[in-house]
């Protein structure tokens, strides 16, 4: 099970470390993203020294086949900014922020990418953020629908998965992803094979509760028979979620966890094979 400690790309057994000690360091790092091109790593990161605090937006560039320079973005805030995603056409930066101005707690965001960086921030408004909490924003690959977490919906209880629909230029009509809420909060979702099969993280509690990761295929009209994800350290009583496909290699997986090897910290960014998704479409409109 030992990973490579640089893109972990080349090589997976069962998972690889990304940019040791570039990406994942000695804080908590926390759901990456890489851009369609490859050449661009976004993650989210708390108590990293060199950020402007709290939780943080953080990015490296592919170099020679390994990430490096790390530094954290210029559109982070004094508030907490995390749960990054880009789009896979590559246009846009998706991410979560309290930052003053928007709808109530933590709202869903997005600014545009640049060969040189972002843009401003947009909130992306009271079509998918409430008063309450909205979280780890996944746009679908067709960049049309856009699921989230959410407590501010009056859902099955906690956070729970939603899906928006891009009408015009905002996303709108929130509906509960089939199959999945529960009274426990799910939140942290990746769609595998289009929307046929979804991994998803799942806690019993709030806080420093544990999180497992799950994965649910479509039987047609819901997510059926979800089950933890193969991952050795996706064990109960563990830490793992934020899993973001990578647009460049989509056939990998992203995830946070804290594995006995290779480790670089609290929580680091790890790399494994997608598993397949062989679920039905229809289970998202």
């Amino acid at each position: 099970m030992a990973g490579i400690a640089g893109r972990a790309g080349a090589w997976l057994a069962e998972y690889g470390i990304e940019g040791m000690h570039v990406v994942s360091s000695k804080a908590d790092e926390m759901r990456a993203s890489i851009s369609p091109d490859g050449k661009r790593i976004v993650w989210g990161s708390r108590g990293r020294e060199g950020g402007a605090g709290g939780r943080d937006l953080w990015q490296a560039s592919l170099v020679d086949g390994r990430w490096q320079d790390p530094r954290p973005l210029a559109l982070n805030a004094a508030s907490d900014d995390f749960d990054p995603m880009f789009s896979a056409d590559g246009q846009w930066l998706y991410f979560v922020s309290d930052r003053d101005g928007g709808e109530g707690g933590d709202d869903l965001y997005r600014v545009a990418v640049h060969a040189d960086g972002f843009g401003e921030p947009v909130n992306l408004g009271p079509g998918v953020n409430t008063a309450g909490n909205e979280r780890t924003p996944t746009p679908a690959s067709d960049g049309r629908r856009l699921m989230f977490a959410s407590d501010g919906r009056g859902g099955a209880g906690g956070l729970d998965l939603f899906v928006a629909r891009l009408d015009g230029a905002s996303f709108t009509g929130p509906q509960p992803v089939p199959g999945i809420n529960t009274r426990a909060d799910e939140s942290d979702a990746a769609w595998l094979g289009g929307t046929r099969a979804i991994v998803f993280a799942r806690a019993d509690a709030k806080g420093d509760a544990a999180v497992r990761l799950q994965l649910a295929r479509c039987d047609g009209t819901r997510y059926a028979d979800a089950h933890p994800l193969a991952l050795s350290f996706n064990t109960a009583g563990g830490t793992t979620f934020g899993p973001a496909i990578d647009w460049n290699k989509p056939g990998e997986l992203l995830v946070t966890g804290v594995a006995k090897a290779p480790r670089a910290g609290g929580l680091d960014i790890y790399r494994m094979k997608a598993p397949a998704a062989d679920g039905k479409d229809g289970c998202v409109d």
